[in-house]
């Protein structure tokens, strides 16, 4: 493998558009590799489709060899968060995939049932909420997990169901987002983070001195420290699978296919297939996070079908690389410097004129 810095190719100089955001054609030749490299890969999750089974969050902990932890990033620790079934609670050091359970429901004001006299028929008489049809629609479409029809059924925004109160449930497979532009990389002084042949940002534990940095620079929260030894630690897309031809471990394990793996480019155009269908089938509210090259990190190598708002799942809804302003920060301190300078000399050369 070619010697990669640990930094961006803007300040390597083989980039001479300074490039610190926006669509990069290559970033893994940018980054130094020769031009007959792999093709990027990534992840495509698609949360229309996952059921919270958690299968990927046991794979990565099992294939990774991490240590358990409560929801509080406590290590060796069992505890439940009390936020419903999510007991992992967030991305951090020890847990590099993090299965989100959003519950959201609304009210339905709805009528009193009424019945005729006693001792009349009821079945004849009574009237109810919603009728045999509507039951029968109900049931199918809650045992269609994949159905996007039952998607917008139980939206808690469109929903019609006619019960007292609509729920559904929207589950989401977090991970470090491997971004085009990452800012963890670009300001780690020690080379432990690298850009890998594949296009994905790797941590290398052994040279990691603990300064933190990183963790400061990930628009995402996504890096985190270890409290025992301060190193930090994230997804690493199972680079040792991937130098041996084989899939990471959580997108092995996904029994729906919610986590995808593959060419990047593969999965954009899959992604934008699937966006259009579900559009298609009335799911509104659906859309792409992390797809558009052109956003604060220039694309993810990680990207999302969402049901809802980024905020929803805990995403930053308009993320953007921490190192995106640093050409103009410098040029302000340096005017700002040559501005003190000026004052100094002025001062000096003033205080020999009246002392003349």
């Amino acid at each position: 493998m070619t010697s990669i810095s640990s930094v961006s190719a803007a300040f390597t100089g083989r980039d001479r558009g300074n490039r610190l955001y926006g669509p990069v054609p290559d970033v893994t030749e940018q980054s130094g590799y020769a031009e007959e490299h792999p093709k990027r890969v990534g992840f495509f999750t698609d949360t229309s489709v996952c059921i919270g089974c958690k299968a990927c969050e046991v794979a990565c902990k099992e294939w990774n060899t991490l240590p358990m932890d409560d929801s509080h990033g406590v290590k060796d620790a069992l505890g439940l968060s009390g936020m419903s079934y999510d007991n992992t609670g967030q991305l951090g050091a020890n847990s590099w995939r993090h299965v989100a359970f959003i519950e959201q429901s609304r009210a339905v004001d709805l009528p009193m049932p009424t019945f005729g006299r006693p001792g009349d028929d009821r079945h004849d008489h009574g009237t109810s909420v919603a009728g045999s049809g509507d039951l029968n629609s109900t049931a199918t479409a809650q045992a269609s997990v994949l159905n996007a029809e039952a998607l917008t059924e139980f939206d808690p925004q469109t929903g019609q169901t006619g019960a007292d109160k609509q729920v559904r449930w929207l589950m989401s497979s977090d991970v470090c987002k491997h971004c085009t532009h990452a800012g963890c990389l670009d300001v780690c002084p020690t080379g432990a983070l690298f850009r890998t042949e594949f296009g994905t940002v790797v941590v290398q534990g052994d040279i990691c001195n603990g300064c933190g940095y990183c963790v400061a620079a990930c628009p995402y929260g996504v890096i985190d420290q270890r409290k025992d030894d301060g190193r930090v630690f994230k997804c690493t897309m199972c680079y040792d699978r991937l130098t041996d031809g084989l899939m990471p471990a959580c997108a092995t394990a996904c029994p729906t296919q919610s986590i995808q793996f593959g060419d990047l480019d593969e999965l954009q155009e899959r992604a934008d297939a699937r966006l259009a269908t579900l559009k298609a089938q009335g799911v509104e509210t659906a859309r792409l996070y992390g797809r558009d090259e052109d956003d604060g990190v220039g694309g993810d190598g990680a990207f999302f079908l969402l049901l809802d708002e980024p905020e929803v799942y805990g995403l930053p809804p308009d993320p953007i690389v921490t190192t995106r302003d640093l050409p103009a920060m410098w040029r302000a301190a340096g005017k700002a410097a040559l501005m003190m300078v000026g004052v100094a000399a002025t001062a000096i050369l003033g205080s020999r004129r009246g002392a003349r």
